[in-house]
């Protein structure tokens, strides 16, 4: 017997592979910083749990396909807050973001047709995209220029008769760039010419850093109907765990559609909604206080990236990742190698290869994504285990 080609063609997740070699780490003793994944350490508000601990149901029962209605009223308060005004039947409550894309590329693509994306993009993408049938096509955005849009042209190049949609994170996984309204009209442009849809990841819409201004593609009126959003609270609210998205379309043709497929898996869990529709009551000051705190992670990761001899980044201005390149040909390798066969002083790191990033052949593999979901004084530790990593690494490898 076979597996199916569909699952075959499916990877394993970059950011998780290299697990096992953690766990087996940390039965040695050893500690491990998780520079690898976006799960923040932030303390999630109390309002959560105390909505669900205020519960008085007997039982837990299937909810509406759409979302519980107090959730959806949330969300129409907390978008209103950052002036995108939305109905309740353009809001559909999803099992995260991760269910909000893939519903979004089943309802407007075919098996067959292409999306577009700017590359590096989140890895994940390509399996979201390989369960629908879908083909990612990419064009090329550069460390060196912070991962902004630079050609119009090279976006072109890349859009096919089958392409049916645009791919977009702002601010950007992996890369942290935060697109300008310029570049945001832009790819507004290119939609409206080329006749796509454009599935917009703005979940880390919270964490833009200095004076850097973050644009909502909703904030283009003139293509709303071509407008799928993708929301979670995952990161804003440090909620990963809930798994708690939304999709937004004001196109009620595509709204409507998105219903058949909430319907198949039935509704999504009942005391995650009820904990987060109690977020919107979270003061204004959490999520100050929490972009501050990103803010100077991102500072302390940064310096101290570029005081490694051979390291090169940018500083990014939003999310909380860093594209770093190494001064080694192989981070697959040295990243399996930091957690079998190197500690300083009983410590080691966890990072992400880059190359999973890409979906150019041969590109990312001296580049790595990091996270600075991790606390500072963690974050100053883990410098000093790349650096002496780093030196350790090439006395062995060339």
């Amino acid at each position: 017997m076979n597996i199916s080609k569909r699952i075959d063609n499916m990877t394993f997740s970059e950011i998780r592979k290299f697990i096992p070699y953690s766990d087996e780490a940390k039965e040695r003793g050893i500690e491990v910083y998780h520079l690898n994944i976006g799960q923040p350490d932030i303390k999630t508000p109390e309002e959560f749990f105390e909505a669900i601990k205020s519960f008085e149901g007997k039982t837990l029962k299937y909810e509406n396909s759409h979302g519980i209605k107090e959730l959806i009223n949330s969300f129409i308060k907390y978008y209103k807050s950052i002036n995108i005004n939305l109905d309740k039947d353009d809001i559909l409550i999803t099992n995260g973001a991760s269910e909000g894309i893939l519903f979004a590329l089943l309802t407007l693509c075919d098996f067959g047709d292409e999306i577009i994306v700017p590359e590096p993009y989140y890895t994940n993408y390509n399996n979201m995209a390989k369960m629908a049938g879908v083909k990612i096509n990419s064009f090329r955005t550069y460390r060196e220029d912070g991962f902004h849009i630079k050609s119009k042209d090279e976006i072109l190049r890349n859009i096919s008769p089958n392409t049916k949609a645009m791919l977009i994170c702002n601010p950007g996984n992996p890369t942290g760039v935060v697109y300008t309204r310029e570049e945001v009209r832009l790819l507004c442009d290119i939609a409206v010419e080329k006749d796509l849809f454009i599935i917009v990841d703005e979940v880390y819409r919270e964490f833009v850093y200095g004076e850097e201004k973050f644009t909502s593609f909703m904030y283009m009126e003139d293509v709303q109907d071509r407008i799928v959003l993708v929301d979670s609270i995952s990161k804003r609210y440090s909620a990963c765990g809930a798994r708690i998205g939304m999709l937004v379309c004001k196109n009620k043709l595509v709204s409507s559609e998105f219903m058949k497929l909430s319907q198949t898996r039935l509704s999504v869990s009942s005391l995650d909604q009820i904990g987060a529709a109690k977020l919107i009551d979270v003061t204004p000051q959490y999520l100050s206080d929490v972009n501050k705190e990103y803010e100077k992670r991102r500072d302390v990761l940064y310096e101290g990236l570029i005081s490694i001899p051979g390291v090169s980044c940018e500083k990014p201005s939003g999310a909380f990742y860093i594209i770093a390149k190494l001064p080694l040909k192989d981070t697959n390798h040295f990243t399996k190698w930091l957690l079998t066969d190197f500690n300083l002083s009983n410590k080691t790191v966890m990072i992400t290869p880059a190359a999973g990033f890409y979906s150019t052949e041969g590109l990312g593999l001296d580049e790595v994504r990091l996270s600075y979901c991790i606390n500072c004084e963690d974050l100053k530790a883990s410098i000093e285990i790349l650096r002496h990593g780093i030196i350790e690494y090439k006395k062995h490898f060339k």
